[in-house]
């Protein structure tokens, strides 16, 4: 099992939002690893929409992305193509 940890921005001008999260999410579960977002000492599931939405991450702010598992370094670099595509909104 391999462990992948990167720090993402977010660049998008609404941030983390409901479309974004939802983005996000989908994409998480496309792998078997677990894949979990953090934001300080706030630490979500990536799989979960409203975990994600409760992290209240707005333009700017940077959070820790972490995967483990057997399809770690795939998902982490699927996650981070997400975050510099800025959810595909601008």
């Amino acid at each position: 099992m391999s462990v992948a940890e990167a720090t993402v921005d977010i660049k998008n001008r609404l941030g983390l939002h409901l479309r974004a999260a939802s983005s996000l999410a989908q994409i998480a579960s496309r792998f078997s690893s677990q894949i979990t977002i953090a934001r300080g000492k706030n630490q979500v599931n990536a799989r979960s929409v409203t975990g994600l939405m409760m992290l209240g991450a707005e333009k700017g702010v940077k959070l820790k992305v972490r995967a483990e598992g057997d399809d770690a370094r795939e998902a982490l670099k699927a996650i981070q193509t997400l975050f510099e595509e800025r959810f595909g909104e601008e």
